[in-house]
């Protein structure tokens, strides 16, 4: 994140672009159809100061967070998640609203999905546990028969 803050006058300007989803002193929230448009348009070969300049965006009032945001998107683009914004869902904090059939159906879809990966790190653990303690048994009993 960057040391330099937003002033008033700059908050003010860049919540009126249409891409910007919240914007503080200390940081700026873009849309997910922005993340979605700028990696389209990264690949296409623009510059990411360029793709910000035809979006509305004063690269001035930017800088250093341009490129901070390049590498961001370009790291979230190959999540399983996407270009989402996981945060809130994320966050460790009950959930004020309930989940929709959806929602839910989703979630627990991924608990389940993690819980079989765990089963299965458990299961080659075991594994390699008996493996080794039947190498041991096996080593042990070769030295005593001398």
């Amino acid at each position: 994140m960057s040391k330099r803050l937003f002033t008033e006058d700059e908050i003010a300007d860049l919540k009126l672009n249409k891409f910007v989803q919240n914007v503080t002193p200390k940081a700026i929230t873009y849309k997910e159809e922005f993340r979605e448009h700028f990696v389209e348009e990264y690949e296409n070969g623009k510059l990411p100061s360029e793709i910000f300049r035809e979006a509305g965006f004063n690269t001035k009032i930017l800088g250093k967070r341009i490129s901070n945001f390049r590498d961001r998107v370009l790291t979230m683009k190959n999540r399983p998640e996407g270009l989402r914004d996981t945060r809130k869902e994320k966050s460790g904090r009950p959930r004020l609203t309930e989940m929709t059939p959806e929602e839910e159906i989703q979630y627990l879809k991924h608990k389940v999905a993690l819980q079989n990966q765990q089963i299965e790190a458990l299961k080659k653990m075991n594994s390699i546990n008996r493996r080794a303690s039947k190498a041991m048994r096996k080593k042990n009993s070769n030295s005593s028969i001398d």
